[in-house]
């Protein structure tokens, strides 16, 4: 079947629901990435998400219609009120396909949904070590129960599928590799890297980039204990957090006894401050932000990253170093060989370049998941 919108007659144009609980992040920029190319297909999108992040807005400014839905933040907390709503909004729109992205849209989805559509869930980041221990085994056993309600699981890495099939959560499943927008996220020439920094008002020194949620499992901490032993070899060095959370306060105090680092706090502007580093560090503790590896790589960062599963998938050889989590003395290591040699750091930043650009290009992503939403239709139609 070809996934062309023009073979739908007009008044059967393709109807797509996304659902995503994360207004801002990684399942959000996923969803932003379908929208707009199923936008341009001529498709009749809609999203269902939070008003207290960018994702509606932006999605609205593509042409999708925009479904408030104002579910608590945290997994399991207002689940009740919550597939209420979605209910209703599913109930109105009658879509033709359901994309659930999260573990949150992926547990009120189902419910609200009920394989009344066709349903596909995307959890882009199945991570059952993130939950208090009591309510682990409630979650497995719910996800082991919802493949009923499931047409097709979305695994962003082989890593991501294996996990799902040790806690022994089975059904109908593809891998299907996190992309990324090369237009929207560049290779930086060394010129355009001054460029960036000129642009944030940063100094020309050596610089190390972290971007991602400040929470106890970001591992941000670790990487201010790494900083000491950074700064000792390189003292003109930087380091910039990029964005938020609830370790804020006690990561700044931390950094305050420090030279060389600054929050930054959230920004839209992430491109910029990425193209701006030597080297991008990725100290997570639990599960891996692929997104944030990818853009990395794709504006020709180096980047070091701890050994986490899915990164071996994601950071080709000689694209940068993985490390142990929880291990600063080997994150400094990492860090200070690429801060000592810029020109190595530059040939590593090659190599994962060319790797997003093989394997993580976001229009073949958008294409794949095209294809297998025209799949399934065609399936439920013909039943």
């Amino acid at each position: 079947m070809s996934d062309n919108a023009t073979d739908v007659p007009e008044s059967h144009r393709l109807k797509v629901l996304h659902v995503c609980a994360e207004p801002r992040g990684a399942a959000s920029s996923a969803t932003l990435g379908y929208v707009r190319d199923q936008a341009t297909r001529g498709w009749q999108v809609n999203v269902a998400t939070p008003s207290r992040g960018p994702l509606g807005f932006d999605a609205r400014e593509l042409g999708a219609r925009v479904a408030w839905w104002d579910t608590e933040s945290g997994l399991t907390r207002g689940i009740a009120p919550s597939v209420r709503r979605l209910t209703q909004i599913v109930s109105h729109l009658q879509p033709d396909l359901v994309h659930l992205h999260g573990v949150k849209a992926g547990l009120t989805g189902r419910l609200a949904v009920r394989h009344d559509a066709p349903t596909v869930y995307e959890p882009h980041r199945l991570n059952s070590r993130s939950e208090p221990r009591r309510g682990r085994g409630a979650l497995v056993r719910w996800e082991r129960y919802a493949t009923k309600w499931t047409d097709l699981t979305i695994h962003s890495s082989q890593a991501a599928r294996a996990q799902a099939q040790r806690l022994g959560i089975h059904g109908r499943e593809v891998v299907i590799a996190t992309g990324v927008d090369l237009l929207e996220f560049p290779l930086q020439s060394t010129n355009e890297r001054l460029l960036a920094r000129k642009t944030l008002g940063l100094h020309d020194v050596p610089s190390a980039v972290c971007v991602g949620s400040l929470t106890a499992e970001g591992g941000q901490a670790d990487l201010l204990l790494a900083w000491r032993h950074v700064v000792a070899d390189l003292p003109h060095a930087r380091l910039y957090l990029v964005g938020n959370g609830p370790q804020r306060a006690a990561l700044q105090r931390a950094a305050d006894r420090l030279d060389g680092v600054r929050l930054v706090g959230r920004r839209c502007d992430v491109g910029t401050w990425l193209g701006a580093a030597n080297v991008v560090v990725a100290p997570r503790r639990d599960s891996v932000n692929e997104l944030v590896l990818l853009e990395a790589m794709s504006t020709g960062r180096s980047v070091v990253a701890t050994d986490l599963p899915g990164v071996a998938e994601l950071l080709p050889a000689r694209a940068g170093e993985v490390v142990a989590p929880g291990q600063p003395e080997e994150i400094a290591a990492a860090l200070t060989r690429r801060l000592l040699d810029p020109a190595a750091a530059d040939e590593e930043g090659w190599i994962g370049h060319g790797h997003v650009q093989r394997l993580h290009d976001a229009s073949q992503t958008t294409h794949e998941v095209a294809k297998i939403y025209l799949r399934l239709v065609g399936e439920r139609r013909a039943t």
